[in-house]
């Protein structure tokens, strides 16, 4: 990216989206096949690994709940008799793969964070100023993500995703999964399964709602979570999200270093000055400079060039 010349830094830029876009689209094919055929070649053996687990985690409390609805007597062998036809339909949904992915990736750079730049993965100095708010709906939704926050940390190294942490649309993806899934004799059994896990489902009191209750009750003032230092990853990457329009989960892969031109490009369309821009940039990218001419970005620029990768039209 520093060899970029100032005339043509939108085209490149551009391209370089485009390229990364690429990536991101291969992404979920290919991790499907590593898990299938344990090859990890192209995926690191900790993030798959976690991913897998994830996907298993999912499917036993699916076939928990079923066991339960059915009255099963030895609810362990219930479950082992079913596990492999859900986990592999599971593990062939994209957006739940997807999803998985991302949590694994986000833990991964926290992780980093902690280790590299001494950052909490779970006590950030924003969420510490949002727990001692004098506006107490504040403190305490700042409290209820502290504590989820704190679950996610352990729940990552158990390799585990809770049916009530899925986004809405991928909860009910897993409940239709599961309804597949039954066969004729267990068909009552999930229906009474889903029905017991809808009326438990909270998509607001989970770690995403949380993090995007609070990011929207900043309002203005979310500006302040654009700092990776200061914000801390979780709430970090979704403000980036909100703030430049984009998935949440898209956002975490742009951190990666073959999308550092879609990093660049979000920072700038959420708002950020271009001095700020570089600044930010540096702590995932510290060996790495901007293109030249970067400066000359505008804030609606770079909410179109997100936009034509989006749609694949041009900008």
């Amino acid at each position: 990216m520093s060899e970029f010349s100032t005339p043509t830094v939108e085209s490149i830029l551009q391209d370089e989206l485009l390229q990364a876009d690429d990536m991101i689209d291969s992404a979920g094919p290919i991790l499907r096949h590593l898990l299938a055929n344990n090859d990890h070649s192209m995926f690191s053996d900790e993030i798959v690994a976690r991913v897998r687990g994830m996907i298993a985690h999912l499917a036993r409390q699916l076939l928990h709940a079923q066991g339960e609805a059915d009255g099963a007597d030895d609810p362990q062998a219930y479950v082992a008799a079913r596990f492999d036809v859900l986990n592999e339909t599971l593990l062939a949904n994209a957006p739940c793969l997807n999803h998985a992915h991302g949590l694994a990736l986000e833990w991964q750079l926290a992780e980093r964070f902690e280790v590299r730049n001494g950052m909490d993965p779970v006590l950030s100095p924003l969420l510490q100023a949002l727990l001692a708010a004098r506006e107490a709906a504040v403190a305490e939704t700042a409290m209820a993500l502290l504590a989820a926050q704190s679950r996610f940390t352990q729940q990552q190294r158990r390799m585990e995703l809770p049916l009530g942490e899925l986004p809405g649309d991928l909860f009910h993806a897993a409940l239709l999964a599961m309804r597949a899934c039954a066969e004729d004799a267990d068909d009552e059994a999930a229906a009474r399964a889903e029905a017991t896990l809808r009326a438990t489902f909270d998509e607001s009191r989970s770690r995403l709602g949380l993090l995007s209750r609070v990011i929207t009750a900043m309002g203005g003032g979310a500006v302040a979570a654009l700092s990776i230092a200061h914000a801390g990853v979780a709430l970090f990457v979704t403000a980036l999200g909100l703030g430049s329009g984009q998935d949440r989960n898209l956002v975490i892969l742009s951190t990666n270093e073959t999308q550092m031109a879609r990093l660049a490009i979000s920072l700038r369309a959420a708002g950020l000055k271009p001095a700020v821009v570089e600044q930010q940039f540096a702590y995932f990218h510290p060996d790495i400079a901007l293109p030249d001419g970067f400066d000359t970005l505008r804030v609606d620029r770079a909410a179109a060039l997100l936009d034509s990768a989006a749609s694949g039209q041009i900008a």
